[in-house]
């Protein structure tokens, strides 16, 4: 059956200004996450000095082994559980009805994020996890339904293009909340001299240090709250309007003020659409297994694999910045001091590799297609990985470190220019529009389980064989070595689940979905699709 015209002219409109509208709309919530989830690890050593001061230590306080898998991971687990509950939830009331809901959560726990009750360490800990696993919640809800707006509301031609830069404002919202660190902790250092830890403990670590911590969570409200209205005014997406709620007209003229031309509204057309069958099965049911079983599995399972890699990262980025001298000692500087370091090198290597790996994948992904750096970018982080892992006492010597760095910083960028983008605009586009936010939202809650196993399995598992030589409170692990031997493992794992994965380039979302062609799909059953559609 033909398509219907409002998805035609979606489909190939010329790149125009709602089309960038709708990329800053969308961009600046995924600003506000990144920066939100990324941030913490920007205050944990503050936190740590603040609450966890012990008397007569010969380094600062650092924040126990639970109550730091708390406090950097309440958030990831938030958003696993926001991806599944909003993703669902986008399918079920619309886009837009629940797009301005995920907002408002993500400004109120920013907030309340640096308003943490009470003075003793378990009272601020208890309500900073109680806010943030809210704030994730609200993060996880963008995560679907950004990368379904836009894949809803882009052009074929350019779609990947548009999701990915949707998806690349992550890297901004990581290099911002590193500048914001630096910029408030030298307006601090400058009004509040104090002296380094091993010279004074107890004056190293002024009083007003506690403000600042406050300050860098609650900032992530600003560029979510700016962007609260242009949520509201942006209309549903037409695929969502026609094909599930079934208002051909709202649809056309939705669609007609958005492209500035007349578009007819085919109301005959679209109740026959969503009386077919094919347009008809749940996600629970065989016909969905039969579809869209092995695409799921695909997205599931390679956006799993990667996060474990991905976030486990790092776990080895205070060895990296020891390395090249970026971090000192904690025990010779002063609170402040320290998150300003820890600032300045998250910031440079968001710049040099974080950042240029996201736009190159936007440059690229609709020339080369999604599969192919999705295949590289597995490809070359399973090389890298096992480079460092093999002749890992080779890197340790202090005149290796530099290919070190080097080798470390080439692996964030084939994780952005490859599965880390990927994995999101893939699920945006295989799907059909009743189902694509939920299935976007499960393939997204994986990716959060893989973070969760990445982030705190490897926690553990990196410390070193030697008890003794463990960070205090963690007991003996498998190494650092051993570590990236399986992670390198988990890439080549991830590399061989992408030949589940479709390619979408240059095909509309219906053409993809196969959403319209239940008699084409019966009929040409075996023989690979190359008939005719009756």
């Amino acid at each position: 059956m033909a398509g219907l015209t409002v998805l035609n002219k979606l489909d190939t409109a010329k790149t125009q200004w709602y089309h960038f509208t709708a990329i800053i709309i969308a961009g600046m919530g995924f600003f506000t996450d990144s920066y939100d989830l990324f941030c913490i690890s920007l205050v944990t050593k503050l936190l740590g000095r603040l609450y966890y001061h012990v008397d007569g230590a010969s380094k600062p306080g650092t924040l126990p082994p639970n109550v730091s898998a708390a406090v950097n991971g309440v958030a990831l687990c938030g958003s696993l559980a926001g991806q599944l509950f909003f993703g669902w939830l986008g399918d079920k009331m619309g886009r837009k009805h629940v797009y301005g809901m995920t907002l408002m959560l993500m400004v109120l726990c920013s907030i309340a994020s640096g308003l943490s009750f009470g003075h003793d360490a378990k009272s601020v800990m208890a309500t900073l996890c109680f806010f943030r696993f809210w704030l994730g919640f609200g993060i996880g809800g963008d995560y679907p339904l950004s990368a379904t707006i836009m894949s809803e509301y882009a052009n074929k031609k350019t779609r990947g293009a548009f999701i990915a830069a949707v998806f690349a404002m992550q890297g901004f919202g990581i290099l911002a909340g590193g500048l914001f660190a630096i910029i408030v902790s030298t307006i601090f250092q400058s009004l509040y001299k104090a002296p380094p830890y091993q010279v004074d403990p107890l004056a190293s670590t002024i009083p007003q240090a506690d403000y600042v911590w406050r300050i860098i969570l609650m900032f992530g409200a600003l560029p979510a709250a700016l962007t609260y209205y242009w949520r509201l005014k942006m209309p549903e997406t037409a695929r969502y309007t026609a094909l599930v709620a079934k208002n051909a007209k709202q649809a056309a003229a939705d669609m007609s003020k958005v492209l500035q031309v007349e578009v007819d509204a085919e109301q005959e057309k679209v109740e026959q659409l969503t009386e077919m069958t094919s347009n008809s099965f749940g996600l629970f049911s065989k016909k969905f297994l039969k579809r869209h079983g092995k695409h799921l599995l695909a997205t599931t399972s390679t956006w799993f694999l990667l996060d474990i890699a991905y976030y486990s990262q790092n776990l080895f980025q205070k060895d990296i910045f020891t390395a090249v001298g970026w971090i000192p000692p904690a025990k010779t500087m002063n609170a402040i001091q320290e998150v300003h370091k820890i600032a300045t090198a998250q910031t440079v290597i968001a710049l040099c590799s974080t950042v240029p790996g996201y736009w190159f994948t936007v440059l690229s992904i609709d020339y080369i297609g999604r599969f192919a750096i999705q295949v590289i970018g597995f490809s070359m982080m399973t090389i890298f990985m096992f480079a460092l892992a093999i002749p890992y006492h080779h890197w340790t010597l202090r005149e290796n470190r530099v290919g070190f760095v080097v080798l470390y910083a080439l692996t964030f960028f084939f994780a952005n220019f490859g599965p880390n983008a990927t994995t999101f605009i893939v699920p945006a586009e295989i799907f059909p529009a009743r189902l694509r936010s939920t299935c976007h939202g499960i393939s997204a809650a994986a990716g959060k389980a893989g973070a969760i196993v990445g982030a705190f399995g490897f926690l553990y598992l990196a410390q070193n064989q030697d008890k003794s030589k463990a960070d205090a409170g963690y007991p003996a692990g498998i190494g650092v070595k051993n570590s990236l031997l399986i992670l390198g493992g988990i890439n080549l794992a991830g590399l061989l689940m992408t030949m589940l994965v479709p390619e979408s380039k240059g095909k509309s979302l219906e053409e993809i979905s196969k959403e319209n062609e239940e008699e084409e799909v019966e009929v040409t059953e075996g023989q690979n699709g190359t008939l005719p559609p009756i």
